[in-house]
């Protein structure tokens, strides 16, 4: 009887302390679907309110703690996923060769070290080492020379381990020297890439330095220095035999430091070996004889033998900088590693589709990838394929530390560093980006204010205009994100997209006071301004004054690829941007602000800026303003004496409107710039004589008579004030219809 009594009892406990918890789960539950109806609602409004509207975007959203897809948009369709190419080679890399992989680079001679430390022929055999740097090289050399090396007829150096393929599938959309573009090797040094220094000297000349030296280069410089003069240095690099020729061109300030420049290298072999002999001989080796390619011999005996770091750091170069050298190189990696020597592009990729069909259950043919950087056109993934790696190396626990942690954390470094700023993502959200021209992406992980984990993908291809604007929209659907379970909630990624889209209303005196203290700012060039500076960019909401801020950033570091990145999204040729500051350029009675930053990367061959001089010559046409058309005219001038083969690639490329605004500029520049001297005239005429693109030659022909045409009218008023009037059409020599070049 006293059981039977009992049940009732513990029956009723029982529903006692359950109620509690179903009320809370309950309600959790539906705390839980109101904020993700929250966070879809603040994404959907992203979407529709910012440049992501007019372009083809897939976004693909799924919780990491429930399997929940939170919002998708597009996300089957396959699209340039630029750099975020490199989250699938890294993920194959890591699962194929490990975290604690190492690279060895053997120092060997045959068939031992005598005594007397006198050999014929020191060989150097690579497996693919990416990260020899100068610095290490170095220390190699110490090593040689303490385990008794003195004295070398000839260096060979063996880079068999690779195949004689140096670039891969969509490198050769791009004709650059530029250093993402450098080849890959099995022995390579400084990421294939050289510094160009150049610095004012004495008589007028520049003095141009090599990083490191060796008798690998030939320096061919025409670069003046003298005091006031504006800095337009143009640098290209070219293979030259068995060795590299480097040309300089332009003008350097007496006032101002080096200028620093870094170039791809055609031979990274040689380039190795040259850098090699030199350290050598300063540390007291003979170097008698060449260096050579070649392969080690069987009797060959290792004097030392040089490890890099553990893979896992590897692949925090490769994701937070965003190295197209070091993803190339690892394609090679595998390659060899797991299909045997030499190691090649198809190789790799063979490595890389079998990990995505094994691993991760993305099929063979339902993708494409040729290369892995995803530099240009050559790949297509969608964002469900990538958020589903994103998922699987996440729950990879014993690869999934290494691989979270080569990726840049929001607000803090690599490609993210500044972006991000005020917003919950800081610190909570870590991503690879991707940009190309007309291409920008944005994969990998959340934390949400609440503590939910997401994974995510973004890729927008075929964006009109500036990239600014759509970074803006993609890191809004981040912060969104981010920002749930916070108090105020996802919408207020939705709320911030308003800020800084329209002038702060404020009297001319008042932007214009503030702006000339950024402006002295910057003047310093002073890099321990940069934090300031930086702080000052983030939380201003004028768009004139966060371009001058931007411009203070770069000039303060010039060499530093996220302050000039930061320029060219900041400044626009629009009312709100140039037109107030042509303004503010009048009543400071200086030039208009961030207009010589923009000509100085344009000189340098930079070809988003010089497309961004397209369209300040069309806004200064249309603006009447006599100043800033002069302005425009001088800066066009050292353009095509620095960079006229990219000149005149974005002049073909161009609407008709800048285009003929720009080459009614570009001849009042010539004329101001000694005209029938300006070395131009002779670079666009080889373009149009000896050009392998039909179309090239055809437009060069057709400029050069329209600024013949031109530069006679700019003669006989070069006495008079001249206001240019942009046509609403028209073209010298070259179809109305852009194309797209892309970039790095």
């Amino acid at each position: 009887m006293q059981v039977f009594r009992a049940r009732p009892f513990w029956a009723a406990t029982a529903i006692a302390l359950w109620l509690p918890s179903a009320t809370l789960a309950a309600s959790s539950s539906s705390d839980k679907k109101a904020e993700r109806e929250a966070l879809k609602n603040a994404l959907v409004q992203v979407m529709q309110r910012t440049a992501l509207k007019s372009s083809r975007v897939g976004v693909h959203m799924q919780s990491l703690d429930d399997g929940t897809v939170v919002f998708s948009h597009n996300a089957d369709e396959l699209l340039n996923p630029a750099s975020n190419v490199k989250l699938v080679t890294s993920s194959a890399a890591l699962v194929a060769l490990g975290p604690e992989y190492r690279y060895e680079t053997e120092f060997l001679v045959e068939p031992e070290l005598p005594a007397d430390g006198k050999v014929k022929t020191l060989y150097v055999r690579g497996k693919g080492d990416p990260t020899i740097t100068t610095e290490r090289l170095y220390g190699i050399t110490s090593e040689l020379l303490h385990a008794g090396l003195r004295e070398v007829q000839d260096i060979v150096v063996d880079d068999s381990w690779f195949d004689t393929e140096r670039t891969p599938p969509g490198y050769d959309q791009e004709d650059s020297d530029r250093a993402y573009m450098a080849p890959t090797g099995a022995v390579s040094l400084n990421w294939n890439a050289v510094a160009v220094y150049v610095r004012s000297g004495p008589g007028g000349k520049a003095v141009v330095d090599m990083e490191p030296p060796s008798d690998f280069f030939i320096v061919d410089s025409t670069v003046t220095s003298g005091p006031g003069r504006a800095r337009r240095v143009s640098v290209k690099s070219d293979a030259f035999g068995d060795r590299q020729k480097i040309v300089v061109k332009g003008q350097v300030p007496d006032e101002r430091g080096a200028v620093s420049v870094w170039k791809k290298i055609d031979s990274p072999p040689l380039y190795f070996g040259g850098t090699l002999k030199q350290l050598l001989v300063s540390r007291g080796v003979k170097v008698k004889g060449k260096v050579k390619q070649g392969l080690t011999p069987s009797r060959a005996r290792a004097v030392y033998v040089s490890q890099s770091d553990t893979f896992d750091i590897v692949l925090k170069r490769l994701n937070k900088l965003s190295s197209n050298f070091v993803a190339e190189t690892l394609l090679k990696t595998m390659g060899a590693e797991l299909r045997g020597a030499p190691g090649s592009f198809a190789k790799g990729i063979d490595v890389v589709e079998e990990f995505l069909e094994r691993d991760v259950a993305i099929p063979r043919g339902t993708y494409v990838m040729k290369n892995g950087s995803g530099l240009n056109d050559a790949n297509r993934f969608s964002t469900a394929q990538m958020d589903r790696l994103l998922r699987h190396m996440y729950e990879r626990f014993p690869l999934a530390p290494e691989y979270l942690s080569s990726l840049g954390i929001a607000g803090k470094d690599g490609t993210l560093k500044y972006r991000f700023d005020g917003t919950d993502a800081v610190g909570r959200l870590r991503a690879k980006t991707g940009t190309l021209e007309g291409v920008s992406a944005l994969s990998g992980y959340v934390q949400s204010a609440g503590g939910e984990k997401f994974s995510f993908s973004i890729m927008v291809n075929d964006y009109a205009g500036r990239a600014g604007p759509v970074v803006a929209g993609m890191d809004a659907l981040g912060a969104a994100v981010a920002a749930t379970g916070s108090t105020l909630g996802p919408g207020t990624a939705v709320a911030a997209l308003s800020d800084g889209t329209k002038a702060v209303a404020g009297g001319t005196g008042d932007v214009a006071n503030r702006i000339k203290t950024y402006l002295e700012l910057g003047k310093q060039r002073d890099q321990r301004n940069i934090g300031f500076l930086r702080t000052a960019w983030r939380s201003e909401r004028d768009p004139a004054v966060r371009a001058v801020l931007a411009e203070s950033l770069y000039q303060s570091n010039p060499h530093d690829y996220l302050g000039t990145r930061t320029l060219l999204d900041s400044y626009s040729a629009g009312d709100d941007v140039y037109g107030r500051l042509r303004q503010v350029a009048h009543t400071l009675s200086v030039g208009v602000p961030g207009v010589s930053s923009m000509v100085e990367l344009a000189a340098g061959g930079n070809t988003e800026a010089m497309a961004r001089v397209m369209e300040l010559c069309r806004a200064s046409a249309t603006s009447g303003d006599v100043d800033a058309q002069g302005e425009m005219a001088s800066g066009l001038g050292e353009v095509a004496r620095t960079a006229p083969q990219e000149l005149v690639s974005t002049l073909r490329t161009s609407s008709p409107a800048e285009r003929d605004a720009a080459t009614t500029l570009l001849a009042m520049g010539l004329v101001r710039n000694g005209d029938a001297e300006h070395p131009f005239w002779k670079a666009l005429r080889k373009l149009g004589t000896t050009g392998t693109d039909p179309q090239v030659v055809s437009f060069a022909k057709g400029l050069d008579t329209t600024l013949t045409t031109k530069s006679a009218e700019a003669r006989a008023q070069k006495s008079q004030p001249v206001q240019v009037v942009a046509p609403a059409s028209s073209s010298p020599g070259a179809p109305a219809t852009a194309e797209s070049r892309p970039g790095g």
